[in-house]
């Protein structure tokens, strides 16, 4: 009897459980048997693995073959797998050495010649074996995406047969190099929207604190414009945040080597459902919310989703987490998003509009019913709510009237950096505890927020809300304490006219 022990990883959201892949070689009739909760796709391997061992020129053992995923109690899936396995069993028959295998990992999809193919959760996977001390053996591509995490040991290969040789210390596999950053993305400028100036000014904060916004105004008037023009004033990704990023999108098969270090942009449809929009499924995957990771969701006609879908953001707009329950697993995963939602101020879309030729019809009772698609629980979660009014014509004609987008991300950095050198975080993340400590109020601004609050009926998370952005546009003036206007304008943003 032979035995060979392999390791791998199966990924439960960011977290890559280590997976011992136990290869068995018994006498007896020739069968080939895969233990320890493998799904579909992990059965699969048995012919995979069978035909690339043999294309490769080696001998499939004829005997009773055993393969056991270790611990047996957690899912497995995916091909990730298929390498492993038949290193194990290349192993176990005795035609490989196995004095090597307690320093590697493996994870790699077999083609049916013996290729490698590209495996998600690269990124995942080679955080965890960096912290266990092994060097995790990929297919090419995979290894570029896991050769940015920074300390890891990677390997990449090809074929089945480099890995062998890799294995046998008859040839070493090359470490990959991290492809070059692309240059900056040349996002829209935000020098292009005409007029709008309290809407660009809202931008600018909410960039700055990495806030929430509505845009509500009638159809034309910019409110796509400015919220594609958000990520090109803020700031750039740092190190932490570019690997956060790329881990959740690798999961999910949508890593991109030319767009490391650029933040996401979603902006999933709004036929979009519940577990599109948060993640979810029998085998939990990241969803909209977590794929905008450190980046921006944008919601377009946002009154359009259905009601249900928009309330399972309550949640994560608060914990910045979204926990995914299911009978047979639980799995975290992170949502640090900004989320910029637009919608028109009624059903036919030109309340307040003031066009002579497409008057509003609408009645109070529609225009109540149409707005009430927002729950105020909803509402509330979101910082800054902006009148995009019409632009007159003339103003439409004229030259462009406003700032670059990197005049704007300029003054966006100096916020952010006072902010994270104060509280070592951002305004929208300010706990109760913090703001009772980082946003102090002068007396005339703390007479201003209770006259507001007991006008507006504001809750208390509202106002705790009214002070962060306070504290952002304290932050862009450069002031140490928030004061009377800075507590002014950002009541001015809790305000739909209409």
């Amino acid at each position: 009897m032979s035995l060979a022990i392999t390791y791998s990883r199966a990924l439960a959201g960011l977290q890559a459980e280590l997976v011992s892949v136990e290869v068995h070689l018994a006498n007896g009739l020739p069968a080939f048997n895969l233990v320890g909760l493998p799904d579909a796709e992990v059965r699969e391997a048995r012919d995979r693995v069978r035909a690339a061992i043999q294309t490769a020129g080696f001998e499939f053992p004829s005997r009773k073959l055993t393969v056991n995923l270790a611990p047996a109690d957690f899912p497995k899936e995916s091909g990730r797998f298929d390498l492993p396995i038949a290193i194990g069993i290349l192993v176990a028959s005795g035609q490989l050495p196995g004095k090597a295998l307690k320093e590697l990992e493996f994870a790699g999809e077999l083609g049916l010649n013996g290729d490698l193919r590209h495996v998600r959760g690269a990124l995942a996977m080679a955080i965890a074996a960096g912290r266990d001390g092994r060097t995790l053996v990929l297919p090419h591509p995979s290894a570029s995406e896991a050769a940015r995490v920074p300390g890891a040991r990677v390997a990449a290969a090809a074929t089945l047969l480099e890995v062998a040789a890799h294995v046998a210390g008859r040839h070493t596999l090359p470490a990959p190099t991290p492809p070059a950053n692309s240059e900056r993305i040349a996002y829209p400028d935000l020098s292009e929207v005409k007029g709008q100036a309290q809407a660009k000014r809202a931008l600018e904060i909410a960039a700055a604190g990495r806030h929430s916004m509505l845009l509500v105004g009638p159809p034309g008037t910019g409110k796509s414009m400015l919220a594609q023009r958000l990520p090109g004033i803020l700031p750039p990704m740092n190190d932490d945040e570019a690997i956060g990023s790329a881990a959740l999108l690798s999961l999910a098969g949508r890593f991109r080597a030319e767009q490391f270090g650029q933040r996401p942009v979603r902006s999933p449809h709004h036929t979009a459902s519940a577990v599109a929009l948060v993640g979810g499924g029998s085998d939990p995957r990241p969803g909209e919310i977590s794929l905008a990771h450190h980046g921006v969701l944008f919601l377009d006609e946002v009154v359009e989703f259905d009601r249900r879908v928009l309330e399972v953001l309550r949640e994560p707009l608060e914990s910045r987490v979204i926990h995914i329950s299911r009978a047979a697993r639980q799995v975290s995963f992170p949502c640090q998003f900004q989320l910029i939602a637009a919608m028109n101020p009624c059903p036919d879309g030109y309340l307040g509009a003031n066009i002579a030729a497409r008057p509003c019809r609408c009645t109070p009772d529609q225009i109540a019913r149409y707005r009430g698609r927002l729950s105020g629980p909803l509402l509330d979660r979101i910082d800054l709510q902006i009148t995009v009014p019409a632009i007159a014509s003339d103003a439409l004609r004229g030259a462009p009237d406003g700032e670059r987008s990197a005049v704007v991300q300029s003054r966006v950095i100096a916020a952010t950096e006072r902010q994270f050198a104060r509280q070592h975080k951002s305004n929208a993340e300010l706990t109760t505890t913090d703001i009772d400590i980082h946003c102090a109020l002068d007396e005339r601004g703390e007479q201003l927020l209770q006259q507001a609050s007991a006008r507006m009926g504001l809750s208390g998370r509202a106002q705790h809300r009214l002070c962060r952005v306070a504290r952002t546009i304290a932050d862009l003036a450069g002031a140490e304490r928030i004061s009377a206007a800075h507590i002014a304008e950002a009541i001015g943003y809790r305000h739909l006219e209409g």
